[in-house]
C-alpha cells in the first residue's frame, strides 16, 4: 500500500475492553452515531426528491434523443453522445439508489423503478448489479469476500499479481497506465456480464430480465439506424458507451481503491471500522457532488447504505466528529488525489511483475 495511504487509513487504537471484548464491542462503536443520524431524519426517505431528479432526467434523455431526430444523418449527431452519456450516468444513479431501497421501501416498487433504469434504458441486469454490488457492501476491499476486488482485467494485491502468466501478467505491469483507457470498455462491459447473469437468475426473473435487456438493445438500435447511416450508427454507439464507461467509472474509482484492505486471517472488524477505514470520502462543492453523483461521500453511504442520496453531505459533519472522538481515521481528499493515490497502488500492485 502507498505510504500516503498507509498513513491515512493506519488502524485507529482500541481500548483494552474492546480488544478483549471482541466484535460486540468494536460494534458498539457505531450504536451512539446510528441513534444521532436517526435523530435528525436522515434516514427517511425522500420521495419528492426522487420524483423531481428522475423527470428532470428522464426530460433531458428525451430532449437528446429529439435532437438525435432532428440532426439526423449528419456527423454533428454524434457530438451528443456525450450528453446521452452524462445522462446515463444520471440513470445508473437512480438504479444504483433503488437496489439499496433508498427510492421507496417497498421491495416491489424498488424493483420495478431498478428495472427501468437499470434493464430497459441502459441495458445492465439490475439482478447482476445488485447480486454484486450488496456483496461488496457486506466486506468493502475484503480480498475474499468483495467481488471488486477480485481477480479480473485489474488486480489488487501483490499475491494475485505474483499468479498472473502470460497476457495477463503484461496487462497488470502496466495496468496504473491502462486503467482510464480500459474503463473505455466498461461500458460495453456492463450489458455483456447483465446478459451472462441471466444463467444465475430463476426462471420467471430471468424471462423479464431477458426480455427488458432484449428491449433495451432493440430500442437502441431503432435509434441509432433510423437517425444515421449504419457506418455513423456504429460510431455513435461506440463513442457513446465509451463516455459513459469512463464517466462511470470515474465515479466509482476514488472510493475504495488504495485504501485498506482487510486481513482475511485477522480479526473480525466491526460495522464502523469496517466501512470507514475501507472508503475514501472525495471532497468538493456543488460540481463534485454532481459529477460523482453524491456517491463522494463514500462513507456516509457504506455506513448507511439505505439513506438517501441528498442526506449524505448532510450526514457528514456527525460521522466526522465521531470517527474524530473515538480516533478512527477519517480519509477525504480532493478529486485528482483520490485518483493519484488509486493509481499508485495499482502501480504497487504491479512492481514486482516490472
Amino acid at each position: 500500500m502507498p505510504q500516503a495511504v498507509a498513513a491515512t487509513v493506519a488502524p485507529y487504537p482500541r481500548d483494552e475492553a474492546e480488544s478483549t471484548a471482541g466484535p460486540k464491542a468494536a460494534g458498539s462503536d457505531f450504536a451512539p452515531l446510528l441513534k444521532d443520524v436517526k435523530g435528525q431524519g436522515l434516514l427517511e426517505r425522500r420521495t419528492g426528491w426522487y420524483a423531481r431528479g428522475i423527470a428532470v432526467n428522464l426530460a433531458a434523455l428525451g430532449a437528446v434523443i429529439t435532437g438525435m431526430v432532428f440532426l439526423g444523418d449528419t456527423w454533428w449527431t454524434l457530438v451528443l453522445a456525450l450528453p446521452l452519456a452524462v445522462l446515463w450516468t444520471r440513470t445508473a444513479f437512480f438504479g444504483h439508489d433503488a437496489g439499496h431501497a433508498q427510492i421507496s421501501g417497498d421491495r416491489r416498487t424498488a424493483r420495478i423503478v431498478g428495472l427501468v433504469h437499470a434493464n430497459l434504458l441502459l441495458g445492465m441486469n439490475e439482478a447482476w448489479w445488485n447480486d454484486k454490488h450488496v456483496r461488496h457492501h457486506a466486506n468493502p476491499n475484503h480480498i475474499d469476500k468483495d467481488p471488486d476486488v477480485g481477480v479480473g482485467a485489474l488486480v489488487w494485491t501483490q499475491k494475485q499479481a505474483a499468479q498472473r502468466r502470460g497476457l495477463a501478467r503484461r496487462l497488470t505491469r502496466n495496468q496504473a497506465r491502462l486503467f482510464f483507457p480500459m474503463l473505455l470498455l466498461e461500458g460495453i462491459a456492463l450489458k455483456i456480464y447483465g446478459f451472462q447473469f441471466l444463467r444465475r437468475q430463476p426462471v420467471r426473473e430471468r424471462a423479464l430480465s431477458g426480455l427488458l435487456l432484449a428491449g433495451h438493445l432493440a430500442l437502441y438500435a431503432t435509434l441509432l439506424l433510423s437517425t444515421m447511416s449504419p457506418g455513423k450508427a456504429v460510431l455513435f454507439a461506440l463513442a457513446h458507451h465509451a463516455l459513459f464507461g469512463l464517466h462511470l467509472g470515474m465515479a466509482f474509482a476514488p472510493n475504495h481503491k488504495g485504501m485498506e484492505m482487510p486481513d482475511p486471517d485477522g480479526d473480525r472488524w466491526g460495522h464502523l471500522q469496517r466501512q470507514v477505514l475501507t472508503s475514501r470520502n472525495v471532497r468538493g462543492a456543488v460540481l463534485t457532488d454532481w459529477f460523482l453523483g453524491g456517491l463522494n461521500y463514500q462513507i456516509e453511504h457504506h455506513l448507511f447504505p439505505s439513506m438517501p442520496r441528498p442526506h449524505l453531505r448532510l450526514a457528514q459533519p456527525l460521522v466526522k466528529a465521531h470517527c474524530a472522538s473515538i480516533g478512527m481515521p477519517y480519509a477525504e481528499t480532493g478529486l485528482v488525489e483520490s485518483y493519484r493515490q488509486a493509481l499508485r497502488h495499482m502501480h504497487e500492485v504491479g512492481e514486482p511483475l516490472r
